[in-house]
């Protein structure tokens, strides 16, 4: 598989997706997670993908992640209700 092809997996990933781990994205295209790190900072450096690097602890155990999105898209907002208005008496 081409390099392009391997971006473009990884970018079609995203985009069904919103947001995914980088363990989720090597796991979901068969790119060894090594190889999605380098696609993604080439991806980031085109400014196609944000990248976020987190901590997690499961089962007490510390593991280091990064979260990737589509550049320009957040996760969707949710409408608010809005506060019924109370008159004073």
């Amino acid at each position: 598989m081409e390099l392009a092809d391997k971006m473009e997996k990884i970018l079609e990933y995203l985009n069904k997706h919103g947001e995914g781990l980088d363990t989720e994205i090597a796991v979901a295209t068969r790119i060894p997670l090594n190889n999605v790190h380098l696609h993604l900072n080439e991806l980031m450096a085109k400014k196609e993908v944000m990248t976020f690097h987190a901590t997690r602890y499961v089962d007490c155990v510390k593991s280091e992640v990064m979260i990737c999105r589509l550049a320009g898209k957040g996760p969707a907002i949710k409408q608010q209700r809005k506060s019924k208005s109370h008159t004073l008496n």
